[in-house]
């Protein structure tokens, strides 16, 4: 299919029957928010105890700094060239058509298999509540058809309101955590500085860059503003609320449940306690998974429809086009959270492989394509050399990465259970 990237693919919407261009910049907050605050702060408390409170809050305040700057910078891009919709297209304008078909496989591959691990969480919420009251599989399927119902509208605008549900069960579930481990206190021995191995201290760190790698929908948000200029408020306020709610729910949860912390982390707290969270956490397990789930889709829509009518009609064709690639998607990843044993190292290899990306090195890139030729005042040098580390920070981390999550699939194998399993996955 052509790739019509030139072309802003919601533009000359107005007075059409469906419009996306409609968010106000509260909208997009409220989207990253519930997007990025999801089930990647439960790992937070585990990755603190791995370090130690020092380099913990080190490298989640670090970690921040640096993803607001990237997200800055892919905001920028993504004005300077409008007709950019996803990380495809912005592919395309550095690398060609064939950096636009290597970045649409990995990014549809990263959206499906994120989708794959909300199914498989809403799995384990299901076995935690009914004490493994069915067959995983059966409590995969339900969490699945959840999902897709909730992915069904087509305007991210729609979605946004889900997102003040999954923003207030995640922040009511983690909060209920906190205060039960404060009271219980199970092991309350923390450290400043512990001295993990490479291979564990690594995949703290990596845990902690995967709360923050929320990049890869960026573009699809800013694309749906009523004025795409306003991206910067939505990201500001992502960046402070995620960074100041990591950096309080991994120090306290630590501090009181010391160094044999869970993780999830509510998994920490007395067995009646944690089925509450749990139950609260119900609405982020399925509401982030959609909107993971509509930006998966958004993508695939748009490289069909861009620069037709499909894009603003709604026929049977356009909306049960929508439809069809919204099911296709959560089949494959219902498939897959349940055909692969070590779904959750894979996950890892994938985060390595392509959130380092997204997130840190394709941003670098964006600036110095920016500012190419203009690198002649000290700030724009300083500029250029801190967005070059950023790609070689990328190849680290994306080669430490695909090493410590292949060494995980190792061990993982051994004791996995086998494919379409009914055992339970506590």
């Amino acid at each position: 299919m052509p790739v019509q990237s030139h072309q802003d693919p919601f533009m000359g919407e107005e007075g059409a029957e469906v419009q996306y261009r409609s968010m106000k910049w509260w909208h997009c907050a409220i989207l990253m928010i519930a997007q990025s605050i999801s089930l990647g702060i439960l790992s937070l408390p585990s990755s603190m105890a791995t370090l130690g409170f020092v380099p913990g809050c080190i490298l989640i305040i670090g970690i921040g700094a640096l993803t607001t700057y990237t997200g800055y910078v892919l905001g920028q891009f993504k004005i300077r060239n409008p007709q950019v919709h996803n990380m495809s297209d912005a592919a395309e304008i550095l690398f060609g058509p064939l950096g636009c078909e290597v970045a649409t496989v990995a990014q549809i591959l990263f959206f499906i298999f994120l989708m794959g691990a909300h199914i498989l969480t809403f799995s384990i919420m299901m076995n935690t509540l009914s004490n493994h009251g069915a067959c995983t599989v059966i409590f995969c399927s339900v969490g699945a058809i959840l999902c897709f119902f909730l992915t069904l509208s087509r305007r991210l605008q729609e979605v946004s309101y889900l997102g003040i549900i999954s923003s207030l069960s995640i922040f009511i579930a983690v909060m209920i955590t906190v205060v039960a481990i404060g009271i219980e206190a199970p092991d309350p021995i923390a450290h400043a500085i512990n001295h993990p191995t490479l291979l564990s201290g690594f995949s703290a760190t990596l845990n902690i860059v995967i709360s923050f790698a929320g990049h890869l929908a960026f573009f699809s948000f800013q694309s749906e503003l009523a004025e795409p200029k306003d991206f910067s408020k939505a990201l500001f306020t992502l960046q402070a609320t995620d960074t100041s709610l990591y950096l309080v729910v991994a120090v306290v949860i630590y501090r009181y449940a010391g160094g044999n912390v869970k993780s999830p982390a509510l998994l920490s707290t007395s067995s009646t306690v944690s089925k509450v969270a749990f139950g609260v956490a119900i609405g982020t397990i399925v509401i982030a998974g959609a909107i993971i789930a509509h930006v998966g889709a958004k993508t695939i829509y748009v490289r069909m429809f861009r620069g037709t009518n499909r894009m603003n009609e709604r026929s049977l064709v356009s909306y049960g086009t929508w439809v069809l690639i919204v099911f296709v998607l959560w089949v494959i990843a219902w498939v897959i959270a349940n055909a692969i044993p070590v779904f959750n190292d894979l996950l890892n290899v994938l985060a390595a492989a392509f959130a380092s990306w997204f997130t840190f090195g394709l941003e670098g890139l964006f600036w110095l394509h920016i500012n190419k030729g203009q690198i002649t005042s000290a700030r724009k040098i300083s500029l250029a050399v801190l967005n070059v580390l950023l790609v070689l920070m990328c190849c680290v981390m994306c080669g430490m990465g695909l090493w410590v999550s292949g060494k995980g699939i190792a061990v993982s194998a051994k004791t996995a259970h086998g494919a379409f399993s009914c055992a339970d996955n506590r």
